[in-house]
């Protein structure tokens, strides 16, 4: 294939994404919606398949980009004036922990688990659910947390608190299934779990959602329907 047209083709593709980056606004890695992701991908892949291609002119590459440019400016406008449509087409944030309960329908319809939600919370240096009053599941995928009260940072100084801190938690079961690794690591097993389950009220696996245990926190029961804590 002719450098030349090649070049003329790499040029018109910087310039056509250039001008769309400019009118459509900038946004950060962490801003993007799926569909702004999935839209990036397929303009790289509209420019990039047709650059090297002898039958693709120069006027089929700028009419691609255009019809792209037209479908994309228009989206933008319409989510982002007609706010009737915006949960539609782009989704909604979901709550998954109101007032410090977990909603277990609104994680299966995001088609979450518990481990996925722990890594979350985790990278906002939240180490147990009972930690969080709310938690908000973004439409680009990240989560929002508020804490409750009680876990808020404060200065130890300031409350002449000691050193200790509470240690890593342990995800031990999750929809009535124990987890035998988590409680390998613990250092314990089946038998104490239940154990600790019996004692705090709990003798049905199956009516339990969620069981954590954190060092020096004791362990955290979150039932189908409500939470209990022991």
């Amino acid at each position: 294939m002719d450098l030349g047209m090649i070049s003329v083709k790499l040029i018109i593709g910087f310039l056509g994404l250039w001008v769309m980056t400019r009118v459509l606004g900038k946004k950060e890695i962490s801003q993007l919606t799926p569909f702004d992701f999935i839209s990036s991908l397929m303009l790289s892949e509209l420019v990039g398949n047709t650059v090297y291609q002898e039958d693709v002119h120069i006027g089929q590459l700028l009419f691609s980009l255009a019809i792209w440019f037209i479908l994309s400016y228009v989206f933008e406008k319409v989510t982002q004036y007609a706010r009737k449509t915006r949960g539609p087409l782009e989704g909604s944030p979901s709550i998954l922990i109101r007032n410090g309960e977990v909603d277990i329908r609104e994680m299966k319809r995001n088609r979450l688990d518990f481990e996925q939600l722990l890594m979350m919370l985790r990278q906002k240096d939240i180490f147990s659910v009972r930690e969080v009053s709310y938690a908000i599941f973004e439409t680009n995928g990240s989560l929002s947390v508020m804490k409750n009260t009680e876990y808020e940072t404060v200065q130890k100084s300031d409350l002449k608190l000691t050193d200790d801190e509470p240690g890593l938690t342990y995800n031990l079961l999750e929809e009535g299934r124990i987890n035998e690794e988590a409680l390998k690591s613990l250092g314990e097993n089946k038998i104490w779990l239940m154990e600790q389950l019996r004692q705090n009220g709990h003798t049905e696996l199956e009516n339990i959602a969620y069981v954590e245990w954190q060092e020096g926190r004791g362990l955290f029961v979150l039932e189908h329907k409500h939470e209990r804590h022991g």
